[in-house]
């Protein structure tokens, strides 16, 4: 079977390490709902009362001794790990017996594991062998040990935080046990990328049997700051110079008060025990697998609905007699779609239950899918007819104008400042459109040195440097293009084509160049070096990715209304957006942000086909794709959730020796993140709006080096195309 686990720590925002029996039940209840079948207890056992409920609830029990010594390391020789130093035999033995004795007859208990990360020797065989013996005649349990690896004393192999290609290559070579993770999917922050890139190999692979997510909850501790506002406290917040880890033990898909992380939902959607696939689109033809074990699929019921983009236009439901491993072919009526102006069309999905189940009530979705279907949407015509527009060139500014519009480049700040329609102006305090390569780095980022490595793409987003801006009249159109010279050396190209109804076409084109001078007429606009040294630009060329390729602009406060097409309703990204449809949804500015008990990038959403922006009179903005963006719409700046850019606040340090309580500000500037929390943040009088492109992944298989697999990066060293064309309203 699978194993769709999480780790659990003991921790309330409020209690610390004590937790009631209605908080467990609460926890029970968000991870049955997110098809989390089992949980590894790190790394001690815990309250008896969670074993009852594990057993009343149906999880199985990955139960853990109280076994920790990381801080020594693994060496094997004298002075190094405790695991093979048998004057340590003693307590570990203890702690194994005490666990096994108090926890043996749990029947949700299912694994034994010796303990975690205390290397591995002597005093771990000893142990293994003696857990081996006792449960023989009782359960016979598996035993496990992740520091043993493919050592003879652990019955799994339970690695930690594996790529998606090492689970896809050690399911294709094959392994003499089960492969389990004991840890993977590292939580920390905006993360949990690549989820289902890591499921979509163990599905594939018997003897891939799951994992579990590190982990389960933030542990941060509910505060008031002095202005009385509540902020989840973690490492740094409790006295100066205290050695500390600063927001590392905030790694959960749920938030200190249980309130799930937006990747709550890939976490459900990956877990899901009910999968649909397509056979033959065309045909309507599905195949419906039951990924459960021990339940057969006829006491469920399957929604099914075609859509044209969200309505509904064809809809039924039935039940299917599907045995546990089984599959079943399941038609639904797909003919006679036509082709239409900016429609696609989707078959979705929908598993619910039909009975009162063990934390989960009648009618809850446990399953759903959405598959898109091959009739491509026909173009969109846009009004462009109206008034005649001219162009200028006052001193630095480009404009164009007509007794309806007005439409304001200004050279030397490098952006648009004013854009109005009927006299309504939309940008607030000049913050037109201007390019964007940046995003507030996540834990994830922190952990790869991201940010110093990257800081290219944040002077890029600020400092424009324009070698070329012009503007003309093409027909009854004006012509606006300015070309950006980049500090890593890439050309951003920008065209804007104004109609005379106030339409915009945008289109922009990042291209890669080699020159570090580029000459435009008479004038010559030198590009700075790259951060890391203009000799290194050559040679890191192929290695430097960008965070984002996109635009920002400024709203006034009261446009804070918003409704898109497209990937929703939680934020997602690139490489975390499996378990959110397509659809329409409608929101405002300040619920689109998300609070992270560290702030840094939030509020994404992916694959938009068009996104409006709005007053309540209506008045605003609707921005269409030419094929997909991404976007944010938030009451914040990106600079707000930059930590390296909230200079009140410390630098989260470690203070674990001499050295580093130096606080050395210079050697921690973009390397270490700053001690900022959720009452940092404060909504401003705008919504900036970041439209893009691309945005890169957020990564997930660990918070201290790795990066987005390949296929959610942005390389610098390639040409992209893309744009977008706004409608005033």
């Amino acid at each position: 079977m699978k194993l769709k686990g999480v780790n659990v720590h003991e921790h309330d925002p409020e209690t610390g390490h004590y937790l009631t029996e209605e908080l467990m039940r609460k926890d029970f209840e968000l991870m049955r709902r997110a098809n989390i079948n089992t949980v590894r207890l790190c790394h001690y056992p815990q309250d008896r009362r969670f074993y009852e409920l594990c057993d009343e609830y149906g999880f199985y029990v990955y139960d853990e001794a109280n076994i920790e010594s990381h801080g020594m390391r693994y060496d094997l020789r004298k002075g190094g790990t405790l695991g093979n130093n048998p004057e340590w035999l003693k307590p570990h033995m203890y702690r194994t017996i005490n666990m096994f004795e108090r926890n043996k007859n749990y029947p949700s208990l299912t694994f034994w594991s010796l303990g975690n990360e205390g290397g591995n020797g002597y005093n771990f065989y000893q142990t293994y062998l003696w857990m081996k013996q006792a449960d023989k005649d009782i359960m016979d349990r598996p035993v496990n040990y992740e520091r043993a690896q493919w050592e003879w004393n652990s019955d799994l192999y339970v690695p930690q935080y594996p790529s998606a290609g090492w689970l896809e290559n050690i399911g294709k070579n094959g392994s003499d046990r089960p492969v389990v993770p004991s840890e993977y999917a590292h939580a920390m922050g905006n993360s949990t990328g690549s989820l289902w890139d890591q499921w979509k190999a163990i599905y594939k692979y018997p003897n891939l049997q799951g994992g579990y997510i590190w982990d389960w909850v933030d542990q941060g501790i509910l505060t008031q700051d002095e202005k009385g506002r509540s902020f989840w406290a973690y490492g740094g917040d409790f006295g100066k110079n205290m050695p500390s880890d600063g927001n590392f033990c905030c790694n959960g898909i749920v938030n200190p008060d249980r309130t799930p992380h937006p990747a709550y939902s890939e976490v459900k959607y990956v877990h899901q025990n009910i999968a649909v696939e397509a056979i033959d689109l065309a045909r309507g033809e599905f195949i419906v697998k039951n990924r459960f074990y021990f339940t057969n699929l006829k006491k469920y019921v399957i929604h099914y609905k075609v859509k044209e983009n969200a309505k509904t236009i064809r809809s039924g439901k039935v039940c299917l007699d599907i045995a546990p491993q089984d599959s079943k072919l399941l038609n639904v009526n797909v003919s006679g779609l036509k082709p239409k102006v900016g429609t696609e069309y989707f078959v979705e999905f929908s598993v619910t239950t039909t009975q009162q189940e063990a934390l989960i009530p009648v009618g809850y979705e446990i399953a759903k899918e959405q598959i898109r279907l091959p009739i491509e949407s026909l173009a969109r015509i846009y009004k462009v007819d109206g008034p005649a527009l001219s162009c200028s060139v006052e001193d630095e500014l480009l404009k164009v104008a007509s007794s309806k519009v007005n439409f304001v480049f200004n050279k030397k700040e490098g952006l648009v400042t004013s854009y109005r329609m009927n006299g309504t102006e939309y940008f607030t305090d000049n913050f037109g459109f201007q390019p964007n390569f940046w995003r507030a780095p996540n834990d994830n980022d922190y952990g790869s040195q991201s940010p110093k490595r990257l800081q290219t793409w944040k002077q890029a987003s600020k400092d424009f440097k324009v070698a070329d801006a012009n503007v003309k009249m093409d027909g009854k159109d004006a012509v606006l293009t300015v070309d950006y010279l980049l500090p890593a050396g890439n050309r951003y190209i920008v065209t804007y084509r104004i109609y005379p109804s106030g339409v915009i076409k945008a289109d922009y084109t990042f291209t890669p160049v080699e020159q570090k001078t580029n000459r435009t007429g008479d004038a010559e606009v030198e590009i700075d070096p790259f951060t890391l040294g203009s000799e290194d630009i050559q040679k890191r060329r192929s290695e430097l990715v960008v965070p984002r390729i996109g635009m920002r602009f400024r709203l006034f406060v009261d446009m804070n209304l918003i409704t898109y097409f497209g990937r929703g309703p939680e934020e997602n990204y690139i490489d975390r957006n499996a378990g959110v449809t397509v659809d329409l949804f409608q929101n405002t500015a300040e619920q689109m942000y998300f609070p992270y008990v560290r702030p840094q990038e939030n509020g994404y959403r992916t694959d938009t086909r068009w996104l409006t922006l709005k007053e309540k009179n209506g008045k605003g903005l609707t921005i269409y794709a030419d094929h997909t963006m991404g976007f944010t719409a938030l009451r914040n700046s990106i600079e707000d959730f930059d930590g390296e850019e909230a200079i009140l606040r410390d630098y989260q340090w470690l203070n674990r020796n001499e050295e580093e309580l130096k606080h050395d500000t210079i050697a921690a500037k973009n390397v270490r993140p700053r001690q900022t929390h959720i009452n940092d943040i404060t909504p401003e009088n705008f919504v900036e709006v970041c439209i893009d492109m691309k945005q890169m992944g957020v990564g997930g298989y660990d918070s201290w080096g790795a990066i987005p697999d390949s296929q959610y990066l942005i390389p610098a060293n390639q040409e992209y195309r893309w744009g977008v064309t706004i409608v005033p309203m």
